[in-house]
């Protein structure tokens, strides 16, 4: 087993938990559309307000559902947040973290990222509210300590495979380069739902071109 698949396996998939349970997960169709619903109002009211500025009567109002609809499924906003964010770290889970070899390794690298991150489009509202959150909540706090683990675990991975690439640097410190990078990523996601798709897109390629800079030198000076 390789060194980042025993880092990968030490850091497991955060599931992110109240002190207070959640109410049952519903089973009828009808409640669990209307659940998906609050979840998805949440998610572009916290893109556009922030956690703070978003109340619970607003997201049920986006939601089309009555005032009291959210209790049924959830017991506080703060457990609505971490509901979003867990779905997000689901579905970052399930991302393929193994970079396509071939081609132009820093067009490869401008590929691999811009996937990676239209994956989690719809979630960067939620990413926002979280880190805003986190900062007054240390029970979020706590569990963000968790998340940073798992995706600073990940983001070390893909660049322990870049550099078995044959063109690949020598001697570059990845245990300290990854955390770096993995902020920053958190920090783009935070504010994607501030950026045009175009802005967006050219600070995924900056992003690239560090980590293409970092383990691949410029050709240019070679």
């Amino acid at each position: 087993m390789s060194r980042a698949m025993r880092r990968h396996k030490k850091f497991q998939i955060p599931m992110l938990r109240t002190a207070r349970p959640a109410p049952a997960a519903p089973t009828q169709a009808r409640s669990t559309e209307r659940r998906a619903k609050l979840l998805k109002a949440g998610r572009l009211l916290f893109g556009k307000k922030g956690y703070e500025a978003t109340s619970i009567g607003e997201i049920t109002s986006r939601a089309g559902a009555a005032s009291g609809a959210f209790y049924q499924y959830f017991s506080s906003k703060q457990q609505f947040l971490i509901a979003l964010m867990n779905e997000l770290i689901e579905r970052l889970s399930r991302l393929d973290l193994r970079p396509k070899p071939g081609g132009n390794m820093r067009t490869s690298l401008r590929r691999f990222l811009a996937a990676a991150f239209r994956v989690d489009s719809a979630y960067y509202g939620v990413v926002r509210a979280w880190q805003e959150a986190v900062l007054t909540d240390r029970d979020l706090g706590r569990m963000q300590r968790k998340i940073e683990l798992w995706t600073q675990a990940r983001v070390l991975g893909v660049l322990e495979r870049l550099r078995q690439h044959p063109n690949a640097l020598s001697g570059r410190d990845l245990p300290t380069f990854a955390p770096m990078m993995d902020r920053h990523f958190w920090s783009l996601l935070a504010r994607g739902s501030s950026l045009t798709p175009r802005q967006f897109s050219r600070e995924v390629k900056v992003a690239a071109d560090v980590i293409y800079h970092y383990l691949f030198g410029d050709p240019r000076s070679k």
